[in-house]
């Protein structure tokens, strides 16, 4: 569907880390949406020499999965596989993975047994990927624990693009940053960074890697990867009976992305139970579709409430889905709502890169609410969205509230906007323009 040749021109915020835990002597496996370029980052990590399963291939598929134990066999078989004296380990790829569930067995029978004979600097490294973790979890499949590390790759981030700095604005004052949230400053600088995008393309197309490079129509390109994951991913994992209801659920939640959920209200519009339809929100979450942003649970209001929000994790995949068009009128119609959505999957995806942090919303019954909570070390960052290009201190109160509530952990609030610069709106609230995220 992309041609991956284009996106191994680019760097991607996640290959330093990648690359170093790599070098443990563990089982690597990595998960995420497809066409997020999880075989594009794995390739451009390990030898040239690696030997390499692609299980999208359906006649290689089926070989494995009617005799798992070939493979067992296969590596045996290999030249130096299992001496002592081989001077380098040996790196295996398996590409979806999840496919063929008992191969993660056969993995680890060979993890434990080369464990038993071989130095750990000559233990092979065996890396599995895939984007669904949801026939594994249906039937319990060894996701070989103590013995693995966990990986996901999302579409990219704000720092994965060349930042777009506004003429005339002193790039000195940034000092080298490149978010101007304390919880994202010190992230790592990239050689050779995607393209720059605007704001109002990103919002519509999303930011897959290949909607990033592509050249022809990107609508057409969006609507047949949401066909594909539709038609082929979720049809086959999930062996959903009643498939028309199934489709209105996807469409409204799609629509109704960065909500609150409301499972009886979205039961009742598609006609199944609201268990099913919590089901079928996590199936969304097991096929790396979506994630869940859950109510900031450290406050002493009685009156906050406590349902998630439920976000797709692409915008373009979003849209799709909902069945919108990708003219300006995707984002002109009601821009507000979809600043929001990217702004909490912005701050999702590059959270979840670190792994050292947490994001939540505050909301009450009585309409106060905060977009956004990043909590990390202790300390609150509130965060509020704004499609404003001059934000003022009526659009601060709900923060300036919050921090007076939370002195001792929260000393500063923002306010994500369209400003072309970095405003100061009082003592505590800072607002930041979309580039500086």
């Amino acid at each position: 569907m992309f041609d991956d040749s284009d996106m191994e021109l680019f760097d991607r915020l996640y290959f330093g880390e990648f690359s170093k835990k790599l070098a443990a002597p563990y089982v690597h496996i990595m998960f995420g949406a497809r066409q997020t370029g999880k075989s594009t980052l794995i390739r451009s990590c390990i030898p040239s020499d690696a030997l390499v399963f692609d299980f999208s291939d359906p006649s290689l598929r089926m070989r494995f999965a009617a005799a798992p134990g070939r493979f067992i066999d296969l590596y045996r078989a290999l030249p130096d596989s299992g001496n002592p004296r081989a001077g380098t380990p040996r790196w295996v790829f398996l590409d979806e993975a999840q496919t063929v569930p008992e191969l993660f067995d056969a993995v680890q029978f060979l993890y434990d047994e080369e464990k038993r004979i071989l130095p750990e600097e000559r233990r092979s490294r065996f890396i599995l990927c895939g984007s669904s973790a949801r026939r594994l979890r249906r039937i319990g499949a060894n996701l070989l624990p103590g013995r693995s590390f966990m990986h996901r790759l999302y579409p990219l981030t704000s720092a994965e693009y060349e930042q777009t700095i506004p003429v005339g604005y002193p790039i000195d004052r940034l000092a080298g940053r490149r978010s101007l949230l304390p919880c994202l400053q010190d992230e790592p600088s990239l050689k050779i960074p995607f393209p720059p995008r605007s704001l109002e393309d990103r919002m519509t197309f999303g930011d897959l890697p290949g909607i990033a490079v592509e050249r022809s129509d990107r609508s057409d390109v969006l609507r047949a990867y949401a066909g594909a994951y539709v038609e082929e991913e979720l049809h086959r994992e999930a062996q959903i009976r009643a498939w028309g209801p199934f489709l209105r659920f996807l469409s409204l939640a799609a629509a109704e992305s960065g909500s609150i959920v409301n499972f009886s209200g979205i039961a009742k519009e598609s006609g199944v139970s609201s268990p099913t339809i919590k089901a079928h929100y996590q199936l969304l979450e097991d096929m790396f579709l979506g994630f869940t942003v859950p109510a900031f649970s450290g406050s002493p209001r009685k009156t906050a409430l406590s349902s998630p929000r439920f976000f797709f994790i692409d915008l373009g995949v979003r849209n799709a889905l909902a069945g919108l068009s990708f003219g300006p009128d995707t984002v002109l119609a009601n821009p507000g709502p979809l600043f929001e959505q990217w702004v909490g999957i912005e701050l999702y995806k590059r959270l979840a890169y670190r792994g050292d942090a947490k994001l939540s919303y505050y909301r009450t019954a009585g309409g106060a609410e905060i977009d956004f909570i990043v909590e990390r070390a202790g300390a609150l960052v509130p965060i509020e969205v704004k499609w404003t290009e001059n934000p003022t201190k009526k659009d601060a109160r709900h923060l300036e509230a919050f921090l007076q509530d939370h002195k001792a952990v929260a000393p500063q609030g923002y306010i994500v906007c369209r400003a072309p610069y970095p405003l100061r709106i009082s003592d505590t609230v800072t607002a930041i323009p979309w580039w500086a995220l």
